[in-house]
């Protein structure tokens, strides 16, 4: 079973992705995008599948030490990291924007499918790989497959410490009022690390 998509694009996100961020947050992203495609393919909706995947697989790039910014949330700089890459692809502007915005919403309030379906997607899929949310609703051996594909190793603890960094220094961003919302008790509690 393959966890990726394979067009030059998808390929291209992967490899950045892969050059930048840690094992596990790579391993996040993958499991992320996923997570968000078995959800969507369950549940018959339409999406643009290279578009989710390149901004499922840059959506933590943010949080890493080349592109973590002083003045911007982790996800605004991660969507500029999309903008960038998209741009040497070739992408239009529009199609770019919207690789930026995917990610920019992941950390923002709900968005259904109607509104914003590759969003609402990542939402999901980062919802699910990060505690626990949905995870009873996909099927055991798809679960079971993809984390032996893309083990989550320490990944709750690090990432953990990455949103609680992004509070301390940047306390009016989204990460903070995720961190003041309970994230350490969700993200220890996720079944994903009971498996």
């Amino acid at each position: 079973m393959t966890w990726t998509l394979d067009t030059a694009s998808a390929c291209a996100a992967l490899e950045i992705a892969s050059e930048y961020a840690d094992a596990e947050l790579l391993h996040h992203s993958v499991r992320s995008y996923a997570f968000g495609a078995a959800y969507a393919d369950r549940h018959g909706l339409e999406y643009d599948r290279e578009l989710f995947h390149v901004a499922a697989l840059l959506h933590d790039l943010g949080l890493t030490a080349p592109f973590d910014s002083h003045t911007l949330p982790f996800e605004e700089a991660g969507g500029h990291v999309a903008r960038v890459l998209t741009a040497g692809l070739g992408w239009p502007a529009a199609r770019r924007a919207r690789a930026a915005e995917v990610i920019v919403r992941h950390m923002r309030d709900d968005v259904t499918a109607a509104e914003d379906v590759e969003s609402h997607l990542l939402q999901v899929g980062t919802s699910a790989d990060v505690s626990g949310l949905r995870v009873a609703e996909f099927d055991p051996s798809f679960t079971a497959a993809l984390l032996a594909a893309h083990p989550r190793g320490g990944f709750g603890a690090g990432f953990l410490a990455l949103m609680e960094d992004q509070a301390a220094r940047k306390p009016h961003c989204a990460a903070a009022a995720y961190v003041a919302g309970g994230a350490a008790s969700r993200i220890a509690a996720n079944p994903l690390d009971a498996a």
